[in-house]
């Protein structure tokens, strides 16, 4: 009896040892904040339109883009929580593709992740100060005008010593193929 209880614990501590199957970054359903996290692997934590200033002092900071960054979305009348998406490519010097969660609907409901979104900078100066960005509702970059902070890169800022690690962004934060074209025309031809 004792062989049996033995084998049947080293079952249980083989089968809850195993890692548990991950699922992919592209089939999370839920809030930017979290996933902006996990695809970029910045640590911060808290409402979007917060890791701007919390990121001062611990991430490097700055207005241009750079694969893995992430874009903090300012808080706004039309994002009272802000919203944060990482980039995921560069297209041009005003053009973006990002990564993020809790934007479009997909199958008639928010929060689902969505992969290479065209992000367009419209501010005066090129410092992707306010943005448009894909909407899947509408096929098209939305109407509506964005501020942003600006982008936190997954660099350590040299101030926080060791006591922040340097971002790995997620593979899956870009696709293989992704639109370039389709993203130009998207920003330029409206």
């Amino acid at each position: 009896m004792r062989c049996f209880a033995f084998s049947l614990a080293l079952a249980a501590a083989a089968l809850t040892a195993a890692p548990v199957q991950a699922q992919s970054l592209l089939e999370y359903v839920g809030q930017c904040v979290p996933f902006a996290r996990a695809a970029s692997g910045i640590q911060i934590h808290g409402d979007a339109w917060t890791w701007w200033d919390q990121a001062d002092g611990r991430y490097q900071r700055g207005r241009r883009p750079r694969v893995g960054a992430v874009l903090a979305f300012s808080k706004s009348a039309r994002l009272p929580l802000g919203h944060v998406a990482v980039v995921s490519r560069i297209v041009d010097k005003r053009v973006l593709m990002v990564t993020h969660a809790n934007w479009s609907r997909l199958n008639g409901e928010r929060g689902h992740a969505e992969q290479d979104v065209t992000l367009f900078d419209v501010s005066e100066r090129g410092d992707w100060s306010l943005v448009k960005v894909w909407y899947r509702d509408t096929n098209g970059l939305g109407s509506s005008i964005y501020p942003a902070h600006g982008f936190i890169y997954g660099t350590p800022d040299p101030a926080a010593g060791k006591a922040v690690r340097p971002a790995r962004p997620a593979a899956e934060l870009s696709s293989r193929q992704p639109d370039y074209v389709g993203s130009l025309i998207d920003a330029y031809a409206r």
